[in-house]
């Protein structure tokens, strides 16, 4: 009896140890857990991971509040954990870097393209002038079919009298023929800045920007050297002087439309009291034209006051006169360009118009070097607009007009205006 109760308690004992075992085995790898209600001493710290959040232990979930099922169905993909912040900077610094490359690729590609505009510009301006200038030698040539007064003579022919537009600045080696009534005001200005000919009251010293230049002291012949005053200058050294300067200086002029010239000058000096111009060419043309009885207003406010001016048929009429021109040349205003700058003798390096006068003045500017030194003046300029004509001249007869187009048609043919038909043709 005693060796069977040994067995027994022998067998009980070593099924006990084989359980316990199973149990020990099964609980290590996880395949089964006998203990859903685990507390503290579950010692595993395997990391579970909610998206986009930190990463919290398993052994932080109290299972007094979270049952076997739910620990069962925590989620087994594990999320790739957030970068770190030098991980971070790294990828800012180097989008700043690809931004700053992009934009100086960019700014690149507006300059090249802001560069090839400025070229194409220029090429265009220089394209125009040498069309300008060659129409010019084309016209003066044998070939050219407009006979005009001393077209074929040469430079030493021309009287000293008639030399008296082309100014000179030695300084900066330019010689500027200045047309009244096509921005000459203006243009002297530069012209006296760059002499440095007169001086402002208030600085005591040369005036330095156009604008400010007085436009009544601009027109006192003294300010200027020209080539009608090389003979009291130079003697019978002048031509031989003149003709280096107009080899070596950069010669430049500045046109208009023939007719609207016209139209400008009588705006000017009649349109407005002017008392010379009345004295001497306003009240000359009511003598002759008016057809009034009784004498004509001594001064220009006598005959404003009276409502007597000249009018612009009387103008014209004072322009074809035979007699005019027999008393005396015609005053500068009126004057056609090619008897004050004569392009036939003077072979100019720039001809600019007033039409394209802020673009061809920028151009001109950048050409004599100065264009760091001043700017061409940007106030108001004369405003007689081409569109006009066809008014002031419907008053006009036909005949008229075709006699004026033949006294001005040298300046219409040599700089590029084209006749105006529909003013000479009903």
């Amino acid at each position: 009896m005693g060796t069977w109760r040994g067995l027994r308690v022998a067998f009980i004992m070593g099924s006990l140890f084989m359980i316990l075992l199973i149990i020990v085995y099964w609980d290590d790898v996880g395949g089964f857990n006998i203990y859903p209600l685990q507390g503290p001493k579950q010692e595993h710290l395997d990391y579970y991971y909610h998206p986009q959040t930190t990463p919290v232990l398993l052994h932080s979930i109290s299972t007094s509040t979270v049952g076997a099922s739910a620990l069962l169905s925590l989620p087994t993909t594990r999320a790739r954990p957030p970068l770190l912040s030098s991980e971070q900077e790294t990828g800012r610094e180097v989008e700043k870097n690809i931004a700053v490359e992009r934009n100086k690729e960019e700014e690149e590609t507006r300059e090249d393209v802001n560069g090839e505009v400025e070229e194409e510009r220029r090429r265009a301006e220089e394209q125009r002038q040498e069309e300008r200038k060659q129409r010019i030698m084309d016209v003066c040539s044998e070939r050219g079919s407009v006979e005009f007064p001393g077209k074929s003579r040469t430079f030493d022919q021309i009287p000293n009298r008639e030399l008296d537009h082309l100014i000179v600045d030695d300084t900066h080696q330019i010689i500027y023929c200045y047309v009244p009534k096509v921005a000459c005001t203006n243009w002297k200005r530069v012209m006296v800045v760059l002499s440095q000919s007169l001086v402002s009251p208030s600085s005591g010293k040369p005036y330095t920007d156009p604008e400010a230049v007085p436009a009544d002291l601009v027109h006192n012949s003294s300010l200027h050297l020209t080539f009608a005053k090389f003979w009291r200058h130079y003697g019978s050294l002048s031509h031989h002087l003149m003709a280096l300067k107009l080899q070596r200086y950069t010669k430049f002029l500045f046109v208009r439309d023939p007719f609207v010239r016209l139209i400008s000058a009588f705006r000017n000096k009649f349109g407005r009291p002017n008392e010379d111009f009345y004295r001497q060419f306003g009240s000359v043309m009511l003598r002759r034209y008016a057809n009034t009885t009784g004498s004509v207003p001594e001064t220009v406010a006598e005959a404003f006051a009276a409502g007597i001016r000249p009018t612009f048929q009387q103008f014209i009429t004072y322009l074809l006169d035979p007699e005019t021109e027999r008393e005396a040349a015609f005053n500068e205003h009126w004057r056609q360009v090619y008897r004050l700058c004569h392009p036939c003798q003077v072979q100019y390096d720039f001809v600019g118009r007033l039409e394209t006068l802020e673009t061809d003045s920028e151009q001109l500017l950048r050409i004599l070097g100065v264009d760091d030194l001043l700017h061409f003046p940007t106030g108001a300029r004369n405003r007689t607009a081409a569109s006009w004509e066809r008014d002031w001249f419907a008053q006009i007869p036909m005949a008229m007009r075709r006699e004026l187009y033949k006294l001005y048609e040298p300046d219409f043919e040599l700089f590029g205006y084209p006749k105006p038909d529909s003013m000479l043709h009903r």
